[in-house]
């Protein structure tokens, strides 16, 4: 039914369960299982860090970030692989979460995302919708909310 399987992981307890369930969709239907995390450089984290900035952070706050996500993105990987996939890759991008989710899925042509409810997001969340909101919105693809 289904062949690639795209799973947007941010750390979040709800990215979690949708990682989850994907594995258990994936293992159904015997797909592979792409993980994607999104990070997305901040100014404000970029003027903090060069306010105070301990020996052992990275000099870049991009660095910081995408070696942040790496980390994320491993751990969902371990998750998947924990679970029985035989076949899991991870991937880190960075850019706006729902339009690098829905690019990344064309590009890698995924069959399905599924993706969680809610994420780490912050306050503009609350003001703009989701990224899983925007995920269904933007998605020409079955989009699986978990």
């Amino acid at each position: 039914m289904y062949k690639r399987i795209l799973i947007p992981f941010d750390g979040s307890q709800c990215a979690e369960a949708a990682l989850r369930h994907g594995v258990e969709l994936a293992q159904l239907c015997g797909s592979e299982v792409q993980i994607l995390t999104v990070y997305r450089h901040h100014a404000m984290i970029e003027a903090s860090l060069s306010m105070v900035r301990p020996k052992s952070q990275p000099s870049n706050p991009d660095a910081a970030l995408k070696e942040h996500a790496k980390e994320v993105a491993g751990h969902a990987k371990q998750i998947a692989l924990d679970a029985g996939l035989p076949s899991v890759r991870a991937f880190t991008r960075t850019g706006h979460p729902s339009r690098t989710i829905v690019d990344f899925a064309k590009e890698h042509e995924a069959d399905l995302i599924v993706i969680g409810a809610r994420g780490l997001g912050s306050v503009e969340n609350f003001l703009l919708g989701s990224v899983s909101h925007k995920v269904t919105g933007l998605s020409k693809m079955p989009v699986l909310v978990v």
